[in-house]
Order: C-alpha cells, then sequence, then structure tokens
C-alpha cells in the first residue's frame, strides 16, 4: 500500500513544475494502486480551466487533504483503486466530457489530461513496472 512521505518530501514535491507532478503522480498511482480525490456531499470536487470542467487528482491522501481548507473545508479524501478507476471512472468522466487535472499545485495549476489520455499513461506505467520486477 500507499507509503508515509514526510514533510521534508511534501515540501520538495510541491515545488515540483507541473509536468514533474504529473510523472510523479502516474509513477506513485501504479506503485500505490489508488488515486485520490476530494469529495462533499454533492460529490467530487471539480476545478475549472478555460476550456474544460476537470476533477482533480492526488498520489497521495497527504497532497489531497492539503486541499481541505477555505472553499473546500467540509471535503475529506478519498482513496479510489486503480481497478475501480479503470472500470469505472475513466468511462464514467469521458461520458460526462470531464478532463482530469492531475495533481494541481495550491494555485490550481497542474496538466490536464483527458481520461483516455490518463488510463492509457497509467497502464503503460504499469507495464514499466511489472518489466522491471521480472528483470
Amino acid at each position: 500500500m500507499a507509503q508515509a512521505i514526510d514533510k521534508n518530501q511534501i515540501e520538495s514535491i510541491l515545488k515540483y513544475d507541473d509536468e514533474q507532478r504529473a510523472k510523479y503522480f502516474i509513477k506513485e498511482a501504479v506503485a500505490n494502486q489508488q488515486i485520490w480525490i476530494l469529495k462533499d456531499e454533492h460529490g467530487c470536487v471539480m476545478l475549472t480551466t478555460d476550456d474544460e470542467d476537470c476533477i482533480p487528482v492526488w498520489p497521495n491522501e497527504a497532497f489531497a487533504a492539503s486541499w481541505i481548507s477555505q472553499e473546500w473545508q467540509d471535503c475529506q479524501t478519498e482513496a479510489i483503486s486503480l481497478n475501480k478507476w479503470f472500470s469505472r471512472w475513466s468511462h464514467g468522466l469521458a461520458d460526462d466530457e470531464l478532463a482530469i487535472v492531475v495533481f494541481p499545485n495550491q494555485d490550481e495549476q497542474g496538466l490536464v489530461f483527458y481520461p483516455d489520455e490518463l488510463e492509457d499513461a497509467l497502464k503503460t506505467q504499469q507495464q514499466k513496472q511489472a518489466q522491471e520486477r521480472s528483470k
């Protein structure tokens, strides 16, 4: 399961640019077999870009929980297994024409993926990790 992450690691990772955070997210989501979201009584929290309505996702609970303040103070973190993500979320988000903002920073900046793009990236990482384990 997920490894604990200390405060120094969190501060260091939060300094990554959008692309570095996305790569970190994909690697960690596959390693831990889960994706983290924020939910409230209305459902999943969303961010809006100029072009897209997006679901923000994080690589572990610590990063997701850091967003629970001010307008999102009533939210709680929720882990979604990769199996559930692949079987339900990717298709559901695509059907609802929603995108995903991967590991946004506190300024709400992050790379935007369409559901099929994120699924492909995650599955590619799964294959890569499986090959590394088999060596």
